[in-house]
């Protein structure tokens, strides 16, 4: 016969293993909720790394014309053979495609160099165009493009990309070759030079390549007036 204080002592003892065993569930909860927690956190954590290494490794602004820019640029142009001034042709995005370049949303900043142009006929400046390469009304840029009228070109391209004198006389809009700029050929007594940096180029300029701070002139007229070429430019600081 089970007495009275053993039946109380199994209840108890009973009860503290339920309890036992219902504190070790409740610990086991917690620690699967901290792991997944945790775990979570770093799956987080790495979907962020790798979206940012993703990000860091595509070309700047993610444009996607970058993939249109090609490596070799188009040494040839084509374009007007009217007589100077030329103006800013006005459908930018034609001329930029015809120099085998892409419109992009926003300028790029992988390479990003200026170079200077001079055009003289006959003694006296031809104007270098604003907005050369450059569609406002539709938000969108060429590589290659002016600003202003001061002669400045800019190279802000989200790739590394070698450029022509020939692609901006392309957007341009103005035929170059070795004997002509535009309408003015070679002849009766008329020359046409290339130089850069106060150096004769040889050939057809629009095959010359773009570097940082180069002054490039063309220039037309008499033998006599080929003397004393620019070969320099003042870029503003940081420029």
């Amino acid at each position: 016969m089970t007495m009275p204080s053993q039946s109380k002592s199994r209840s108890a003892s009973a009860a503290a293993a339920r309890e036992a065993v219902e504190r070790a569930r409740r610990r086991e909860r917690r620690q699967h909720r901290l792991f997944w927690g945790i775990g979570g956190g770093l799956v987080a954590v790495l979907l962020v790394a790798v979206g940012l290494a993703v990000a860091l490794n595509q070309p700047a602004h993610g444009d996607s014309g970058a993939a249109n820019i090609p490596a070799t640029p188009a040494r040839t142009a084509e374009g007007r053979t009217d007589q100077p001034p030329w103006p800013t042709p006005a459908d930018a995005a034609n001329r930029v495609q015809a120099a085998g370049l892409p419109m992009l949303g926003t300028e790029g900043t992988i390479e990003h160099i200026h170079a200077h142009l001079d055009v003289i006929v006959d003694g006296k400046p031809v104007t270098v165009p604003a907005q050369i390469g450059i569609d406002e009304a539709n938000g969108q840029i060429s590589p290659l493009h002016t600003h202003d009228t001061t002669g400045v070109l800019h190279v802000e391209s989200p790739v590394k990309a070698d450029f022509s004198l020939g692609q901006f006389f392309t957007e341009w809009q103005v035929a170059l070759s070795e004997n002509q700029v535009g309408g003015l050929t070679a002849g009766d007594g008329k020359v046409l030079r290339a130089y850069v940096n106060g150096k004769p180029y040889s050939g057809n300029p629009a095959g010359i390549v773009l570097h940082a701070h180069d002054e490039i002139a063309l220039v037309y007229g008499t033998p006599a007036q080929q003397a004393n070429p620019p070969s320099s430019y003042a870029f503003p600081a940081g420029e």
